[in-house]
């Protein structure tokens, strides 16, 4: 196929992206939140075990924008969000590219709670503009967006869904397997699912769940069976993230990742940083459940091969 036919037929989808991308910046406005920019490279990234940060000269691509929001965050910026190209390296395939569309916002005085229910305002103000009234259709299903949606721990999910329970999945190491294969399946099939309190080993920059510290308060947003969301109340006690940091730092270097440098001036202001709660959209990924689309590359103009 020729690169006019074939950039051609993803003009309906590329239209629609335009709509939604515009959509998102007048929630956010609206709701009185400050448009950022922040550098696409940085010399230190947060050290997470799971995600790889592609080099650059001897800095780094980011692989989200979360460090320097939550820095404007400490400075006196109390709501900030921020539509961003972000990368990371091994991620490839039906909904992962290595280089993808991040939304991320920040707001202060809320918990990971508040922040459920804005991003249902979120989502359904969008398939409002849209024109897609109070539900969307993905993957042959019909999923309704009214409220409430479902609220799911992750314990809850394990004994609903899996073969195994969640300490044992924890301490066999099976946790992201059966994740992935036994779980996120049956999460958002009828209605959005939000899947909370993840193990606090599995929210390295998440607040404890008060009243219970074996978890930290982070959820995770699934449609159709697609995670969409990731987000939680915030850590700003900064010698325990210093302490998260370096254990993942340890599991990097002996998987043989390349070692990150700490990023001394986040954990520097964190103490400063109010009481708030961050989330992270995977643009790339909703544009898929809006359009209907099969795979990631149908909703970005030019994927890593075809350049």
């Amino acid at each position: 196929m020729s690169e006019g036919r074939r950039l051609a037929r993803k003009k309906d989808f590329l239209l629609q992206r335009a709509s939604i991308l515009a959509a998102i910046r007048r929630f956010f406005v609206s709701r009185d939140y400050m448009e950022v920019e922040t550098p696409l490279r940085i010399p230190a990234p947060a050290p997470e075990s799971h995600i790889d940060a592609i080099p650059s000269d001897d800095w780094f691509l980011h692989t989200s924008p979360e460090l320097c929001m939550k820095r404007l965050l400490a400075a006196g910026y109390p709501r900030l969000f921020q539509i961003c190209r972000c990368f990371r390296g091994r991620e490839n395939g039906d909904r992962h590219l290595p280089e993808f569309t991040l939304l991320e916002w920040y707001r202060a005085g809320i918990d990971y709670l508040e922040l459920m229910s804005e991003c249902e305002d979120l989502l359904i103000g969008i398939a409002r503009d849209m024109g897609k009234g109070g539900e969307i259709v993905y993957g042959g299903k019909t999923i309704g967006l009214e409220k409430p949606w479902e609220r799911c721990s992750v314990r809850e999910a394990f004994e609903k869904h899996a073969t195994l329970s969640l300490e044992e999945a924890l301490k066999n190491g099976s946790f992201d397997e059966t994740m992935a294969f036994e779980i996120e399946p049956q999460l958002g099939k009828e209605r959005p699912t939000f899947l909370y309190d993840y193990p606090l080993s599995l929210g390295a920059l998440a607040r404890r769940k008060a009243g219970d510290p074996a978890f930290a308060e982070r959820f995770e947003l699934y449609i159709g069976s697609m995670e969409i969301v990731n987000a939680f109340s915030e850590l700003t006690d900064a010698e325990e993230q210093r302490s998260r940091f370096l254990k993942e730092e340890e599991e990097r270097r002996s998987m043989g990742k390349r070692p990150y440098p700490m990023p001394e001036r986040f954990l520097r202001v964190l103490p400063e940083m109010p009481e708030s709660a961050g989330a992270a959209l995977g643009v790339d990924r909703l544009v898929m459940l809006f359009t209907g689309a099969a795979e990631i590359r149908d909703v970005v103009a030019f994927a890593p091969e075809d350049l």
